[in-house]
């Protein structure tokens, strides 16, 4: 075997270096993402090994190190390192180790390591069994689910408001899924309001993010929306308002997600409004140039072209109405007359044109033909939850509305957070 190591090694070595890079191929810099766990908490339960009478190491990956790196340097034989090349492709590709995350080494005695283990995510490991023959796994610590509630009046923007008082901006997000059907996020006033009840998840007493929204009042344009999350079964996810109507309509608020925009571009209350042009019925969405624009209902494209006065453009027709998207960068090169789209589906991208002053998209909609303002679209009734599943939602739903009734809401900058 050792004959073949000079020409086995510059393989190896490209098999390991390939890793520690994003998903998009970017390296990334060094800063850990997923703390190296505390020695304190090292114990049999957190990775089912007995680390009594070891020598434990925790790190995180850094820029430019790999996993053929670190194995080197704490003396782990070729051979061993062959091996693991072989043995990993069919549990975990190595070249997806990235930098920031940690990583631990677990030493025998005699300083030889017998455990390498690569945190995928905080709950998530790969563990690298070295002793007599490699032995390659995956596991999960266990995750522990807490209840809680969060409140807050809106004084710019959901994600500033969210932001600033330490929570998890992932709850911004989701709030922003759950409502994409009944509340544009671009167009919220000040002390506008939201109270929300959700599941967060916690590894060895560290919070690793928001798993779920259960129920949520958001209180906007003097009106209450609210989402009650019903799960029937593993493949069944929906949100129901009080009545038991699906939150989910034909058409979605907006043609662009606001979470996309960054702090550059975030839109003060009552600044997207029509613009003078061939319609007053308009709407402008900024955003940075890049920013995907979707179609908001399920439809047939009618139009995708360009014109002197719209620039790129696609038109789409969904029964009775229609909708159109101006002053593109770019279409989507999917997109194409007669296609079938799906709402959602991107359909081009935002960017500087020479019709714009900003980056930004110029949305029109049609009902039977006349040209109406977005907000005021009549949306065909929402689908009601099943008749077999009513008694199970209701019942959660007015358990649900007795929580969010009882939340406390502060009238200042601050949000009020709450456990169960």
């Amino acid at each position: 075997m050792k004959k073949y190591l000079p020409f086995l090694l510059p393989v190896i070595v490209f098999f390991f270096t390939a890793g520690c890079e994003s998903q998009s191929g970017e390296t990334l810099s060094f800063k850990s993402r997923f703390a190296a766990p505390e020695l304190k908490r090292m114990s049999q339960e957190q990775y089912g090994i007995d680390v009594k009478q070891k020598n434990v190491l925790q790190a995180n990956f850094e820029k430019n190190q790999f996993l053929t790196d670190v194995l080197q340097q704490h003396n782990v034989e070729i051979e061993v390192i062959e091996d693991i090349a072989r043995k990993s492709e069919d549990v975990f590709d190595v070249r997806r180790m990235k930098a920031g995350n940690s990583f631990t080494i677990i030493k025998d005695e005699e300083e030889k390591v017998d455990y390498f283990i690569y945190e995928k995510t905080p709950a998530d490991y790969v563990v690298f069994d070295l002793r007599d023959s490699v032995q390659i796994y995956e596991g999960r610590k266990k995750v522990v689910v807490h209840k809680r509630s969060v409140s807050g009046v809106i004084h710019s923007s959901l994600f500033e408001t969210i932001q600033e008082n330490g929570i998890d901006i992932k709850l911004a997000r989701q709030l922003e899924e759950v409502y994409a059907w009944s509340v544009d996020f671009f167009d919220l006033k000040k002390g506008d309001y939201f109270k929300v009840i959700y599941d967060e998840e916690f590894v060895d007493g560290e919070s690793i993010g928001i798993s779920g929204i259960l129920a949520a009042q958001f209180h906007h344009q003097d009106r209450d929306y609210f989402a009650i999350h019903f799960e029937k079964d593993d493949t069944t996810s929906v949100f129901y308002d009080e009545e038991g109507r699906s939150l989910m309509t034909a058409f979605l608020k907006s043609p662009v997600k606001y979470s996309k925009i960054s702090s550059r571009y975030s839109i003060q209350p009552g600044q997207i409004s029509s613009r003078q042009s061939e319609s007053n019925e308009d709407i402008d969405y900024m955003a940075p140039t890049g920013t995907e624009v979707y179609a908001v209902g399920d439809g047939i494209i009618t139009k995708a072209d360009y014109r002197k006065d719209f620039g790129n453009y696609v038109k789409i027709k969904h029964g009775i109405y229609a909708s159109q998207y101006m002053h593109l960068a770019e279409i989507n090169d999917e997109i194409t007359v007669g296609l079938d789209v799906r709402q959602g589906q991107v359909i081009g991208y935002i960017g500087k044109t020479e019709l714009a002053k900003n980056p930004s998209v110029r949305f029109r909609f049609w009902e039977n033909g006349k040209i109406i303002n977005p907000v005021r679209v009549n949306v065909p009734p929402a689908e009601m939850i099943p008749d077999e599943d009513k008694s199970d939602f209701f019942s959660i739903k007015e358990e649900m509305m007795k929580e969010l009734e009882t939340i406390k809401m502060m009238d200042t900058n601050a949000m009020f957070v709450s456990n169960y």
